[in-house]
């Protein structure tokens, strides 16, 4: 039977991508919400509450940029150039983060403030740098033939830097709900308080590109706004709206599990939503998938050992998490 095996490593590379947003980005978001709470032993729950994961995640991380070169190496030479600067300095935070993590269980009390401050300024970096590099990727990247044809300042705009700020929301509203689910007392009510005005910001975040992308590019407003797609694409906005209510109200009715399920469908619609505005282009808005992608010989060599290494991925991912279940008491263990 003939597929697309192109489509195919384009929904892999969604899905990793996907899986890092939400994996990573919870902890990220954690690391952003350390100004909330002044406490140590709070301090050291929240990290504890990720300290076994972390790492792990960012495999999906290397995943998607290994799967963009080996099956897209059009897309991965033109977007890179363009996203040097804002890449470069999201690993910097990176680093600075994953400093941190191991630093600070070791520090004196003296020392400790200095890498919960790296712990801070990591997060924030790593996360509103990713936001940049989504927004300019959504504005556009200029192309000359099958290379990038802008400078290296482009991302520089009001559109990246606004979406700098929408994941950084999202990633604290993951990382609240995160928190509800993982500690109790009064850490647990604290985080309950703070993801209802996060929720309502990412709300906001939402409506504000929702407006901009299409008011800025044609090509978005007529995907999502000539017919018969207004009607089939119609129950994304109300399935946003019903994730909302869903977040709001597991808060004010069963802040455990259900808040973090509600915020993981909301950032999922979110980007759902991103990729059917640019489908099919993988350098938007000029070169499709099928225009970027490597021989189908090499995408099927690929495609055999990522096939072997992504059951094995998901396998260790499912069980780390399967194991640190609990919540975390304050001793740093789990219950």
């Amino acid at each position: 039977m003939d597929f697309d095996i192109t489509a195919v490593w384009a929904a892999i590379i969604f899905f990793s991508v996907f899986m890092y947003v939400v994996l990573d980005g919870f902890d990220l978001g954690i690391g952003m919400l350390y100004p909330f709470v002044k406490g140590k032993r709070e301090r050291d729950t929240m990290m504890n509450s990720v300290a076994p994961i972390w790492d792990g995640n960012e495999t999906w991380l290397v995943l998607g940029g290994e799967g963009l070169l080996a099956a897209f190496p059009v897309a991965y030479a033109v977007i890179l150039p363009g996203l040097y600067l804002p890449l470069i300095f999201m690993l910097v935070g990176l680093v600075f983060r994953g400093v941190a993590f191991e630093f600070r269980f070791k520090a004196n009390d003296r020392e400790r403030p200095i890498w919960d401050l790296a712990f801070i300024l990591g997060s924030t970096v790593g996360a509103f740098f990713q936001g940049v590099s989504l927004g300019a990727f959504l504005s556009g990247i200029p192309v000359s033939g099958r290379s990038y044809a802008g400078g290296p300042l482009d991302w520089f705009a009001p559109f990246p830097l606004a979406a700098g700020c929408g994941v950084m929301i999202a990633y604290a509203l993951l990382g609240a709900t995160w928190l509800v689910m993982k500690s109790e007392g009064e850490l647990h009510q604290r985080m309950v308080k703070l993801a209802r005005p996060f929720t309502w910001l990412l709300l906001g975040a939402i409506a504000v590109v929702s407006v901009w992308t299409p008011l800025s590019q044609h090509r978005v407003a007529e995907r999502w706004f000539s017919f018969p797609n207004l009607l089939l694409l119609s129950p994304v906005p109300l399935l946003v709206a019903g994730a909302s209510f869903w977040l709001l109200r597991a808060l004010k009715k069963d802040p455990f599990r259900q808040p973090f399920a509600a915020a993981l469908a909301l950032v999922l619609l979110g980007f759902t939503g991103m990729a059917i505005s640019i489908w099919p282009h993988i350098v938007p808005p000029y070169i499709t998938i099928w225009e970027a992608a490597a021989p189908p010989a090499t995408q099927r060599f690929a495609l055999v050992g990522t096939l072997i290494v992504l059951p094995l991925i998901l396998a260790y991912t499912g069980w780390s998490y399967y194991v640190f279940r609990g919540k975390v008491g304050d001793t740093g263990g789990y219950h």
